[in-house]
Order: structure tokens, then C-alpha cells, then sequence
């Protein structure tokens, strides 16, 4: 398995006072159902219930600053971080450390210069839906939940190493289909979204070539 990372845009992403000490931050590092920008052919969401295993697990889930593990911001095993599923998604609160990173989050939250949350994981089940060809569908239904991260840059995906785990999961539904027999269903695809795939596999590319 592979560790991926999305990044979401949230809304509410807040701090907020806490009864004492240091201001908490809370809002959702993931929203069910919502589809992502069309990716490397298709569209990703996350299903309902995808966090409730590793949750119940109890698997100590970090929190970092832009997925930067020298700048720990929180954890569930010391209780400075809280991850709870409800109906909209996977809500947080987050209490940080009282020390410089810590407060420039805060402050850079406040402030609305970071407004997203991503989430990294491993994924456990997943499904495609293909039925209709020019909108394939990636659903996610069951994770390995690793950290969360406030994160400057809520663009979806916004970095080559973001393109490559996308170009890597399509590349993996290739094979799967292909493995299974239905090639022709996925190596033969209309010529608008040949075009397409084309299009966007070579903006990966050129993605891949800045950042290296």
C-alpha cells in the first residue's frame, strides 16, 4: 500500500477559544460524498463510514503542520488531538502546542491565510464505478487514517508528488480492469476522453518536470 494524501478547502476551519490555555482549532479533515476536481480520468469521493474501523482501532493519528513531522501540532494518543465521524465527515479538534509553530498556526488560521486540511491514509477498500465512461468514479470506503494537516495550499491535488499517487491509482484501475478482461473498456475510451486523459496526463507531466 501506498501512503496518499488529500486536501480539502474547508469552510470552518476555526479556532476558537478554549476554557483555558492556548485557543483550539476544529473543523473536518475530510467531507463525505463530495467529489474531487477531475482528476487523471475520473472522480474521487470518500463514502460514509470510511474512517469508522481505524477510528475504533485506536491507532495514535498525528497532526502536522503541512504534513512537516518536525512541526507536530497534535496527537489522539495524548489527547491533543480529537477525530470524531458524524454525517457530514471526519470532524477534528485540535489543541496545539503553546510554542512558535503552534501559535503561527493559530494565527495563520485566524488570520484565513491557511484554509485547508489534508489527510493522509492508506486505502483498505475502494471502489470504481465505470458505468458511465466519460465520469468514472474512485470511491474510497475504508482507510488507514495516519495524520492530519492544516495546510497553506488547499488546491486538489496541487503538488507532482499529489499527481503521481493520482496517475498511480489510475494506472493500478488499468491493470485491474485489464487483469479482469475489460482492456478494450478502458485502452479504448471515446476519442473525446482519450483527448482529455491526454490532456491532463500531460499537464502531470509538466507538473512533475517544475517540481523536480
Amino acid at each position: 500500500m501506498k501512503l496518499e494524501r488529500r486536501i480539502l478547502n474547508i469552510e470552518n476551519l476555526q479556532v476558537r477559544s478554549a476554557d483555558d490555555g492556548p485557543s483550539l482549532i476544529s473543523g473536518y479533515a475530510s467531507v463525505f460524498n463530495r467529489d474531487s476536481v477531475e482528476m487523471y480520468g475520473f472522480v474521487e469521493r470518500i463514502a460514509p463510514g470510511a474512517f469508522t474501523r481505524t477510528l475504533k482501532e485506536a491507532n495514535d493519528v498525528k497532526a502536522l503542520w503541512n504534513h512537516d513531522s518536525n512541526y507536530p501540532l497534535g496527537s489522539t494518543r495524548a489527547g491533543t488531538l480529537k477525530l470524531e465521524e458524524d454525517k457530514t465527515g471526519l470532524a477534528f479538534e485540535l489543541d496545539p502546542p503553546n510554542n512558535s509553530w503552534g501559535n503561527d498556526v493559530r494565527e495563520s488560521i485566524r488570520r484565513g491565510d491557511t484554509s485547508g486540511v489534508s489527510f493522509g491514509f492508506y486505502i483498505r477498500k475502494q471502489e470504481w464505478d465505470e458505468t458511465d465512461p466519460d465520469n468514472v468514479i474512485r470511491t474510497i470506503s475504508d482507510v488507514d487514517l495516519i495524520e492530519i494537516s492544516p495546510t497553506p495550499f488547499p488546491a486538489y491535488p496541487d503538488t507532482s508528488v499529489e499527481a503521481r499517487e493520482v496517475r498511480a491509482a489510475y494506472e493500478s484501475y488499468k491493470a485491474t480492469r485489464q487483469a479482469a478482461g475489460a482492456a478494450d473498456e478502458i485502452d479504448t475510451p471515446s476519442p473525446e476522453v482519450q483527448a482529455e486523459l491526454e490532456a491532463i496526463a500531460t499537464e502531470l507531466e509538466l507538473a512533475e518536470a517544475e517540481n523536480e
